[in-house]
């Protein structure tokens, strides 16, 4: 019977331990950029640029780019490079097939992909922030490059031009061997910006809902004031 038990309380206490036991993930707090639309607008156009050419947001239509305070006109001037309506779903023009050859999987779609990488650790955005700046070269991996926080990940670093080429020592660190075109505190600012896109991609009414449920709970407020009066006043004559 005691055996039994012992059996039993393994059992539970199994996925507790097994997550003790894993080593937790270092994730640099990412800037909030949510209410700064120029920070949105230039981490739209890093997105189209850098990673709209592997990448899909197929939750997003680039018309929505509109709330971010840009024009018609330079959405379609400056962010749509593979079509020619703005009602379009921003899709890649990659083949599934053809990245998964590339790069030995598919790249995913990127609409949700801070919600997605929310943990324990951090936040999806302090995920995507740490990540874009962990890259160093990897002459072991097929692509040249490898990431702390994505260890063995099949992505290159597409981004290096502007940070440059860091390397990883002994000491598990990274140090910029090579400069970009970027200083590091700049590089930092463009991450945090593209990040901040990423972010707002994954819900674009966030703004909206917590303006809405602040409105809500002073609704709720007010009502509970008046709610409460009411009674005293009809219970006023009963002791």
């Amino acid at each position: 019977m005691r055996s039994l038990k012992t059996l039993f309380a393994a059992l539970l206490l199994a996925p507790t331990l097994a997550f003790a036991a894993g080593a937790a993930l270092h994730l640099d707090k990412a800037p909030d950029v949510s209410g700064d639309k120029a920070a949105l607008q230039n981490g739209a156009k890093l997105f189209v640029n850098y990673c709209l050419n592997c990448h899909g947001a197929s939750a997003l239509r680039y018309n929505k780019l509109l709330d971010l305070g840009l024009t018609e006109q330079q959405i379609k001037d400056n962010l749509m490079f593979a079509t020619d309506k703005i009602g379009e779903q921003m899709k890649v023009a990659i083949r599934p097939e053809d990245a998964k050859k590339w790069f030995g999987a598919a790249p995913p779609d990127l609409s949700l992909i801070a919600r997605a990488r929310a943990s324990a650790d951090g936040s999806g955005a302090d995920w995507l922030y740490t990540y874009l700046r962990s890259f160093y070269r990897d002459d072991k991996r097929p692509t040249g490059w490898n990431n702390v926080v994505f260890a063995n990940v099949g992505m290159p670093h597409i981004l290096y031009e502007l940070q440059g080429e860091q390397v990883l020592g002994p000491d598990h660190k990274l140090t910029l061997a090579v400069p970009g075109k970027l200083p590091p505190a700049e590089y930092d600012t463009q991450i945090r910006d593209l990040v901040g896109f990423l972010v707002w991609m994954g819900e674009p009414t966030s703004g909206l809902r917590k303006q809405l449920g602040v409105a809500v709970l002073l609704f709720l407020g007010v009502l509970f004031v008046l709610a409460y009066l009411l009674k005293k006043e009809y219970w006023k004559d009963i002791h």
